[in-house]
């Protein structure tokens, strides 16, 4: 997948603090001309300082345009890009379904970069904060396969891993794997809390595994208000889950069951051990090619598929024939899961053809 610009090729970035002034750096790093926008005039005035934008504004002719503001108006601001000119664009909220719903526009690709920082603001951007990260994309049958493509090479070009994911797996996902681990780790905080009252000394006493398992409550408070609110459902299926495992682990402990609770804590640490890691040598890789009929979201159909399977992605790219009606989708994916996809695809009616590289 390459998406390659001429020096000073124009790309906007709407909202320039933590996100989308990391956002800005890493493309002005890679020669693109940033402009920015941001409702608070003293954080545009320091992301020109600090250098995460080149200049304040919206420029309609941006290649491509990323909203990095908080979720509840990020449609807004996504429409108003697409309707001034702007080629393509795409996001960086934590909540997806509700805003591509929102937003309805084939150039629109929902994403969502999976870092952060504990420092809050345009003060904490970094160009390197993507190096390495999962950036989810969410296309769906409407997404243009063009816009799809752009977006993905350039958050590509930044270090991250792209995933594709459907906007309303992602927001079930993501309520499991960051949305509910923040709000574990406040309640964890306030029980604490509430118990140094008492013993003075017990947050003195935190060792290494509870500061571990509370840091994420060092977040920025704000955002989460407009995070629980756009994905509550989701949120409250994951509490539930949480809650009721919990209660599960309580009855364990309190009959003594050793042999439960070993089984219990085996199962964790063989899961968390078995986290799926980034893909980086090319011994390790398969090209996929996947011949497709020429039609608005076939790429959505093959990526979420892919990303359905638990098949990493390490490149993408889609070669549209002469004839105009055939295209061929080029992956690739993990060797190892490599068969798996292409029987997920033959199950599909694709017929891949599959080469290692190494």
């Amino acid at each position: 997948m390459t998406w390659t610009t001429d020096p000073g090729t124009p790309a906007n970035v709407i909202g320039v603090g933590l996100i989308g002034g990391s956002i800005g750096m890493a493309l002005r790093q890679r020669g693109w001309r940033v402009f920015g926008s941001d409702s608070n005039d003293m954080t545009l005035a320091r992301a020109l300082e600090l250098g995460a934008i080149d200049e304040i504004g919206l420029e309609p002719s941006a290649a491509i345009t990323f909203v990095a503001t908080p979720v509840t108006v990020i449609a807004d601001h996504a429409r108003r890009a697409l309707a001034a000119g702007c080629a393509v664009v795409t996001d960086a909220g934590s909540v997806k379904a509700p805003v591509v719903d929102a937003v309805g526009d084939a150039r629109f690709v929902g994403g969502h970069p999976m870092a952060g920082s504990e420092q809050d603001g345009i003060d904490g951007a970094d160009p390197e904060l993507f190096e390495g990260a999962v950036w989810v994309l969410t296309p769906t049958s409407d997404t243009a396969d063009s816009a799809y493509t752009q977006v993905a090479s350039v958050v590509s070009s930044f270090g991250a891993e792209v995933m594709a994911v459907a906007p309303d797996r992602h927001d079930a996902l993501v309520a499991v794997v960051s949305h509910v681990p923040h709000l574990t780790a406040a309640t964890l905080m306030g029980v604490a809390e509430m118990r140094a009252e008492e013993h003075a000394a017990l947050l003195r006493l935190a060792a290494g595994g509870f500061r571990d398992m509370t840091r994420i409550a060092s977040g920025h408070p704000a955002i989460w208000q407009d995070i629980c609110r756009e994905n509550r459902g989701a949120i409250i299926d994951a509490l539930d889950a949480l809650i009721e495992g919990l209660a599960e682990m309580r009855d364990v402990v309190d009959k003594g069951d050793g042999a439960a609770l070993l089984n219990r804590l085996e199962r964790a640490r063989a899961a968390r051990a078995n986290l799926p890691s980034r893909v980086a040598r090319p011994s390790d890789l398969a090209e996929v090619r996947i011949p497709v009929p020429d039609r608005p979201g076939v790429l959505a159909e093959v990526t979420t598929l892919a990303a359905e399977l638990g098949v990493n992605t390490a490149d993408i790219e889609i070669a549209h024939s002469a004839e105009g009606n055939r295209g061929v989708v080029i992956m690739l994916v993990e060797a190892a899961n490599a068969d798996l996809f292409r029987g997920g695809l033959m199950a599909r009616g694709y017929r891949p053809s599959v080469q290692r590289l190494g």
